[in-house]
């Protein structure tokens, strides 16, 4: 590891506030555990729980890097003894514990997958948050079967893009919420079979309309709070509902009549305190079902807008503002 410098910039926050304490600070170079690489950083991706933590609000599990960031794509330039299958000098994006925004990062071993051939650094950057946690839920706790029908909330956010591309693999039918006409057009452009302004269109109707008073038989929900009780009338019978976050808030009121009535299950789960076991099982999968999808040409990123490391500010200001479409990126090395 002679090469590698003792230092490094990265973005690493004093204190809780707004975007403007994402400033560029020199922090030590993070030393790879044995079952750990290296890797130098070339972009990271930046997701909602980037958001949380700026603020204080999402709880770190023991041992995080304070520094925020949850996926990466680069070069590994170390790896630890235990590691077999890398190389220094192999081209991976990686699902991350925490410290995406730097120069470097250490990643599990398992939780890397290699950049699908002729993808840029900076779009392979966006794939591992968004497609380990819709696999996880979608598949793994939501139980999608070909010839279904899912309803996705957020559906031009970085998870939506991927649900919409995930369902396409899966050979679902997509019904999607979105805030505006233009990010309607933006989902039907992506993939979704329908999508509903949630603004100015009752979502509970649409649906109704949609699935012919049937429901969907999935609901991927992002909002939680008072969304709740109305994603449950959008559920056909033995449909299953599966919440991955609450920006709505974490409390709901329901009937549960409904839920006895149609059969229905409720679930969710939480991505990042998951064990690296399991998060190296869904990186397998991940490897073997989806990556040949871009392999081929048949799956492609979407990649909002990319901002250097030091307008990390700028780049959570965009993703708080809600305007995007896709992943937002941070540009970290050349």
């Amino acid at each position: 590891m002679t090469s590698i410098p003792t230092t490094m910039t990265a973005i690493d926050p004093a204190a809780p506030g707004g975007p403007e304490v994402l400033l560029p600070v020199q922090r030590p170079v993070p030393t790879p555990g044995p079952e750990d690489v290296l890797v130098r950083v070339a972009a990271a991706g930046v997701n909602r729980p980037d958001v949380l933590q700026r603020l204080g609000l999402y709880p770190m599990p023991p041992g995080t890097p304070s520094i925020p960031g949850l996926e990466i794509a680069g070069t590994i330039v170390a790896v630890g003894d235990a590691v077999s299958r890398w190389r220094p000098g192999d081209q991976v994006c990686a699902l991350v514990p925490g410290g995406g925004y730097a120069e470097y990062c250490t990643a599990p071993a398992g939780q890397c997958l290699p950049v699908p051939a002729g993808m840029a650094l900076t779009d392979a950057a966006g794939l591992p948050e968004t497609w380990f946690t819709v696999w996880s839920n979608v598949v793994d706790r939501g139980r999608a079967r070909s010839g279904e029908t899912i309803l996705v909330h957020g559906g031009t956010s970085g998870i939506g893009v991927t649900a919409i591309k995930l369902a396409k693999v899966l050979g679902l039918r997509i019904i999607v919420t979105a805030g505006s006409p233009e990010k309607t057009a933006a989902a039907l452009t992506l993939g979704a079979h329908a999508a509903i302004d949630y603004k100015s269109q009752d979502f509970v109707e649409e649906v109704r309309t949609l699935t012919q008073g049937r429901g969907v038989d999935l609901v991927l929900d992002m909002v939680g709070g008072d969304y709740l009780p109305r994603n449950l009338k959008c559920l056909a019978e033995d449909g299953r509902h599966v919440s991955i976050a609450f920006q709505r808030g974490n409390t709901a009121e329901l009937d549960l009549t409904a839920v006895m009535r149609k059969r229905l299950t409720l679930t969710g789960s939480m991505l990042r305190p998951r064990s690296i076991a399991f998060k190296t099982a869904i990186a397998e999968t991940l490897e073997g079902a989806v990556w040949p999808e871009f392999e081929s040409g048949r799956l492609q990123p979407v990649t909002d807008r990319i901002f250097p490391l030091a307008e990390a500010a700028e780049a959570h200001r965009r993703m708080e503002a809600g305007s995007h479409v896709g992943k937002i990126i941070l540009s970290v090395t050349p």
